[in-house]
């Protein structure tokens, strides 16, 4: 989930990668829904933009690999927390974190020095709005006003994104590739406030290539810091390892 970046040897190509629901939107609220498994389409058949004969990027929570690694992601506010900046500078931890402007733009210099860590910053539209309904020039707006600021502050080109509230339709999914995105990035298990992980589908453990959605902190959270920990216990007495999901998209 590479431009300018070797491939670990054993990597799924992005052609694995797992196509969810494309063409129907997901609703529910934000990390808290996914596309249901029932919908799931055929792994390695993208959705075509029927209006003008090309592909559009898959939306995915799960990575088609053997390798034991799952892929942690953040959305806007994990950079509140200065122990977590540190959990990450001393795992060199790649964790993805999904940037709104608005919300952590006034965190971007702090950002900016968990990348040499193994942070990947990508792209969560330029002012959280909800996607899904809105014209095409409104969604392409967000979402290449977004991959601007993040090539003009950080110099990357990401590729990677999340739609606020995990909602979309498939205007979603044509300005996405409008605007350079190769895939659209659910997850198929939420580490909740409380340290709980619920699973959108399948059976409740972890699984090789699982994308995991840390909420962040609100007043009623464990410490996000706390709860990472703990889901890092998890992964390691699973057997399993944190992968960078950029070396897999």
């Amino acid at each position: 989930m590479r431009r300018g970046r070797s491939r670990p040897p054993g990597a799924a190509p992005a052609a694995l990668l797992l196509p969810l629901l494309l063409l129907l939107p997901v609703t529910g609220c934000d990390r808290l829904a996914a596309a249901p498994a029932e919908h799931a389409a055929a792994a390695g058949d993208p959705a075509q933009d029927a209006d003008r004969g090309r592909r559009l990027p898959p939306v995915v929570d799960h990575v088609r690999t053997d390798d034991p690694v799952v892929f942690l992601t953040y959305d806007d506010s994990a950079e509140r927390d200065p122990a977590f900046a540190g959990l990450i500078r001393e795992r060199r931890l790649p964790v993805t974190l999904f940037l709104t402007d608005t919300v952590a733009g006034p965190a971007y210099g702090d950002l900016a020095r968990l990348r040499p860590f193994g942070a990947s910053l990508q792209n969560h539209t330029l002012d959280h709005r909800s996607l899904r309904g809105l014209p095409y020039a409104g969604q392409r707006a967000e979402i290449c006003g977004q991959q601007t600021k993040l090539r003009a502050r950080f110099g990357v080109r990401a590729h990677l994104f999340r739609p606020p509230h995990g909602t979309y339709d498939t205007t979603t999914l044509r300005a996405a590739a409008d605007c350079g995105i190769t895939a659209l990035v659910l997850w198929r298990a939420t580490l909740d406030a409380d340290g709980t992980l619920t699973y959108t589908r399948g059976d409740d453990r972890l699984h090789p290539g699982d994308i995991v959605a840390v909420d962040p902190d609100h007043p009623t959270a464990t410490n996000l810091t706390t709860r990472t920990e703990r889901l890092l216990r998890t992964i390691e007495e699973q057997g399993l390892r944190v992968g960078n999901l950029e070396d897999y998209a």
